[in-house]
């Protein structure tokens, strides 16, 4: 099977691809036919060329996957230019509303993360929790009073340069 059939599934993939990917997808094509040697027709070259085809498919999928990612990742780059301060103040952020919600109640705790850290909507959380969304969003609005509470007053917080930010208010963030 193989020597009737590697050149012309060679063929059929330069075709489409490179000669390296090429050579890989015949090899793939050959690997899948070994491995479900009971499947294979009598007539095996058609049957190879549409495994190759497949291949092929999967293999463009993948390449533009790839793509997209990278353009997503070249853009956030672009956009998102943290500095070192930006940085420390977002972690001390964090960290003092992490402090805060373990001061919470477990019933505002958890509808705290489901919307924030979750990202669940309104009525999916009032879903889970068995209520309904008008009920939920008056629990929203007390859990939030409470975690402002709980955070104190906007601090300022000395960075490590001894600059001074302001504590942002990040129950507004759980909205």
């Amino acid at each position: 099977m193989y020597d009737e059939a590697y050149h012309r599934l060679l063929g059929y993939a330069l075709g489409y691809l490179d000669r390296a990917s090429a050579e890989e997808i015949v090899s793939e094509a050959f690997l899948v036919a070994w491995r479900r040697i009971d499947d294979v027709p009598p007539r095996e070259l058609p049957w190879l060329l549409g495994v190759a085809r497949n291949l092929i498919r999967e293999r463009y999928r993948a390449d533009q996957r790839l793509r997209d990612l990278c353009a997503e990742l070249s853009t956030k780059a672009r956009t998102d230019r943290a500095t070192v301060g930006d940085i420390a103040e977002d972690v001390t952020t964090r960290a003092a509303a992490l402090r805060a919600l373990t001061e919470l109640s477990h019933e505002d705790r958890e509808l705290l993360t489901l919307l924030a850290w979750h990202g669940l909507t309104n009525r999916e959380v009032a879903q889970v929790l068995g209520c309904r969304t008008a009920t939920l969003l008056v629990r929203v609005h007390r859990a939030r009073h409470r975690l402002r509470a709980a955070m104190g007053p906007p601090d300022e917080v000395a960075d490590h340069e001894n600059r001074t930010h302001r504590l942002p208010d990040l129950a507004q963030e759980l909205s």
